[in-house]
């Protein structure tokens, strides 16, 4: 081979070589290195992390930011609602307070004796605080209520009556009193017992008391044995057998539930039902409250 055919082939073999560089590197200039033109594209990538990272912990902290700002917005309303309903509990206590003092002169010239008779539904788990029950009462016969219909749902307050009755005075049951006798005329205080099985008890009772009298009858027309179940025959059934009391004029309910919680339908029929969201605290709000509704209705 000769020297120029020789050359040639160097030639040829540098320019392939060149291609392959170029196509593997890129282009670079005179001076750079492969090494330093392979580096731009991690440093690039490396800017873009950065960058990213530093827009995630502008948005953590942004996000903090909003939630604390949020939580102290709902602390503030919740403390501006629990404000606002503690300024009308103190306004109702105070109220009270001063109706069962006689401070308002409006309330003085109430005559509570209008009101012939007062039923409470007692919860269940209020009717234990025997202590309070008693209490209660004592207060209701100072301003003058000398008949009650005390009821909870369980009879803890009839099991327990011989108990309230003992710690009381001038007291005794609805059963002793004369039936002849009006309750306008009594001037001892009349306490009667209800609870739920009372009602159907004495529904049970009435109810088989009245199928007697039809199976004693026998052979009545279809319109004569519609007249003996009237709402009057009910009624007498329920007096024969000892579950007809008087009905009440007002019927207190305190507490959450929305509802008479078993008392006697019969006996509700014609009664003011008067129905607080929360509990008294004290008898003196109850009083007062009492004395508040009765003004009220009967004034």
């Amino acid at each position: 081979m000769s020297l120029e055919s020789h050359g040639t082939a160097l030639r040829g073999l540098h320019r392939e070589t060149d291609s392959l560089v170029r196509s593997h590197y890129g282009t670079f200039n005179r001076g750079d290195s492969p090494r330093n033109n392979q580096n731009e594209p991690f440093e690039r990538r490396t800017r873009v992390m950065d960058f990213e990272a530093e827009l995630q912990k502008v948005y953590a902290v942004f996000a903090r930011i909003c939630n604390l700002v949020v939580r102290l917005l709902w602390h503030c309303l919740h403390f501006l609602v629990s404000l606002w309903y503690f300024g009308l509990h103190i306004a109702e206590v105070l109220e009270s307070y001063l109706i069962s003092a006689g401070i308002f002169k409006r309330y003085r010239a109430l005559n509570i004796h209008k009101l012939r008779y007062l039923a409470i539904v007692v919860e269940s788990e209020d009717a234990y605080q025997i202590s309070k029950v008693v209490q209660l009462l004592q207060w209701l016969a100072d301003i003058g209520v000398t008949h009650v219909c005390l009821y909870d749902r369980e009879g803890i307050l009839k099991m327990s009556r011989g108990s309230i009755l003992d710690k009381l005075k001038n007291v005794k049951l609805f059963e002793d009193v004369d039936e002849n006798e009006s309750l306008t005329d009594q001037q001892l205080m009349t306490l009667e017992f209800a609870s739920f099985s009372d009602g159907k008890e004495g529904l049970a009772k009435a109810a088989n008391l009245l199928f007697k009298e039809y199976l004693k009858l026998g052979g009545l027309s279809r319109e004569q044995e519609e007249q003996i179940f009237t709402e009057s025959h009910l009624t007498e059934a329920l007096r024969t057998v000892g579950f007809k009391g008087p009905d009440p004029d007002l019927l207190l309910v305190y507490g959450p539930a929305r509802c008479h919680l078993g008392f006697p339908a019969w006996r509700i029929r014609y009664t003011e039902i008067v129905m607080k969201n929360e509990k008294p605290r004290s008898l003196s709000i109850y009083t007062g409250s009492l004395i508040n509704e009765a003004f009220l209705q009967w004034i």
